[in-house]
C-alpha cells in the first residue's frame, strides 16, 4: 500500500499544525524534509507554488494546512478534535492575527512598518485568546481540540520572537497554554529532526513508529 507523501520543513508553524493533526489521526506518510532555501525539484514539480506542507495522496494534492488537517483528522480523529472547531477563531488566527505576526517578526522585509504597532495589532488576538482560557485547560475544555492546534503553532511563533516581552505580559492563561502544549509529548514528537530530502533516499515515515 502506498503512504501519502507528506512535504513539510520541521520549524513552519503551518508545517507543525498539519503534523500534529496527522499524529494525532495515526496516518502513517512518507516524510520529506523540505529545505526552504533549497528546494528538491520534485517538490516544486508537485506544488509550483512551493510553499510547506503538501500532502499527496494518490492523484491528489492537498497545499493548505488546514485542508491538510481537515483531511486526516476526517479519516479518523481518536481524540475527538473534530468536536472542539472554531473556524472564526482560526480564521482569525490565519488572517489578522498572522499578518501582524509576519510583520512584527520580519518588520525589515516590509516599507513603512511599525515593529510595535503590529505586535500591539497581533496582541488584540492573544487577549481574546487568553480570555477564551480563564476556565478551561483548553479552547474547548480539559483536552485540546482542533482550535487549539490550529492556532497554537502561530502563538509560539509571536512569543519566540521576544520571549521576555510575552513572558511579561498579563496573559497568564495564555502563557500556560503556550506552556503545556511546548512541554507536551506530542509536541516534542513531531519536532523531531530529519535531513533534508533528496530523491533516492529510504523512506522516513511520520510519525515514527
Amino acid at each position: 500500500m502506498t503512504r501519502p507523501i507528506l512535504y513539510s520543513f520541521r520549524r513552519c508553524p503551518y508545517a507543525m499544525r498539519a503534523r500534529l493533526a496527522i499524529a494525532s489521526a495515526g496516518i502513517t506518510c512518507e516524510l520529506r524534509e523540505i529545505l526552504l532555501r533549497d528546494k528538491a525539484p520534485e517538490f516544486l514539480a508537485t506544488s509550483p507554488k512551493g510553499t510547506v506542507p503538501v500532502i499527496v495522496d494518490g492523484d491528489t494534492v492537498i497545499e493548505e494546512s488546514f485542508d491538510i488537517m481537515l483531511w486526516a483528522l476526517r479519516q479518523n480523529d481518536p481524540e475527538n478534535w473534530l468536536a472542539g472547531s472554531d473556524l472564526d477563531l482560526i480564521e482569525e488566527c490565519d488572517g489578522p492575527f498572522k499578518t501582524a505576526l509576519d510583520r512584527y517578526k520580519y518588520h525589515t522585509r516590509y516599507d513603512a512598518v511599525d515593529a510595535a504597532e503590529e505586535r500591539e495589532k497581533a496582541a488584540l488576538f492573544l487577549r481574546k485568546i487568553d480570555n477564551h482560557l480563564t476556565e478551561t485547560a483548553w479552547l474547548h475544555g480539559p483536552k485540546p481540540t482542533l482550535t487549539d492546534m490550529a492556532i497554537i503553532t502561530f502563538v509560539r511563533q509571536f512569543a519566540h520572537v521576544d520571549y521576555d516581552w510575552f513572558l511579561s505580559q498579563p496573559w497568564p492563561n495564555l502563557i500556560r497554554w503556550l506552556e503545556a502544549f511546548k512541554a507536551s509529548d506530542r509536541f516534542k514528537s513531531i519536532m523531531a529532526k530529519y535531513p533534508k530530502w533528496q530523491a533516492g533516499d529510504p523512506i522516513t515515515p511520520f510519525p515514527t513508529p
